[in-house]
């Protein structure tokens, strides 16, 4: 059985796109990806790889009005127990539990506020080979329009601890943690950015945030957030060119929380 990771833990992300040469080809330009497709039974499901090592997904979309979407899956050891406590507090199930080629489970969630997550039941697909390195998912991050619901809706979905600390500016951000490790975080949306809904956002670590963004721009990605310094590293936000939004981050190596 490959790698697993503990419960309430992001352990694979991929991207729903409704143009999968053109994405495959975006990212491999920017983080150098190879997209292995998986063969006439997956459906044109591919794995991403970087340096041989699988770093994420990328299938077709599936929903055409949310069109092209980057999906964060969460770790449980029992994916049929996951999606009762999914509908017991207050969220929807989208895509009931499926076996994938017999490497997994997986089913498809909304929380109580309406954001879309996924849920993996690992057999001999474990998730990642390669995170927190530059060109793979080094962060997950909830942003939602009620923290206090999502705290307890992933506190009982998955048992994942909450914590909240200050980054500074007023900002109050939650740490969802498993094991007493940060896994993911969630912050509020704020009124000032337009009408949003609630998402989870995927982060990769780069080594050059201007330079990686910069590079974003030039084989067709859109700027939704130009580079800018955080306590946790600088970082930019970006619709790649079917119109996913993804993040890129240069972490900062002395910041600890």
């Amino acid at each position: 059985m490959a790698q697993t990771y503990e419960q309430g833990t992001p352990c694979w992300v991929d991207l729903g796109s409704t143009d999968l040469d053109a994405s495959a080809a975006f990212y491999g330009g920017l983080f150098g990806w190879t997209a292995e497709d998986m063969g006439p039974d997956a459906g044109g499901y591919r794995i991403l790889r970087k340096d041989g090592r699988q770093v994420a997904g990328l299938g077709p979309a599936t929903d055409l009005d949310r069109g092209s979407t980057w999906s964060t899956y969460f770790a449980t050891p029992d994916l049929q127990y996951t999606s009762i406590k999914v509908e017991e507090h207050g969220g929807r199930v989208v895509a009931p539990s499926m076996d994938v080629m017999g490497q997994g489970r997986m089913a498809v969630f909304t929380d109580p506020e309406g954001a879309f997550l996924s849920a993996w039941q690992a057999l001999e697909f474990g998730g990642f080979e390669l995170a927190n390195e530059p060109g793979s998912v080094t962060w997950n991050e909830l942003t939602t329009s009620d923290v206090d619901a999502a705290k307890v809706f992933y506190q009982e979905v998955f048992g994942l601890a909450m914590r909240d600390v200050s980054m500074g500016e007023g900002l109050t951000y939650t740490l969802f943690e498993a094991e007493g490790r940060p896994v993911a975080g969630a912050m509020p949306i704020d009124p000032a950015w337009g009408p949003m809904a609630p998402h989870w956002s995927v982060y990769f670590a780069v080594d050059d945030c201007d330079a990686a963004y910069a590079k974003a721009l030039d084989l067709g990605a859109i700027k939704v957030m130009a580079p800018v310094d955080s306590p946790a590293g600088r970082f930019a936000i970006l619709k790649d060119p079917q119109g996913a939004t993804f993040s890129v981050i240069r972490n900062n190596p002395d910041f600890s929380i």
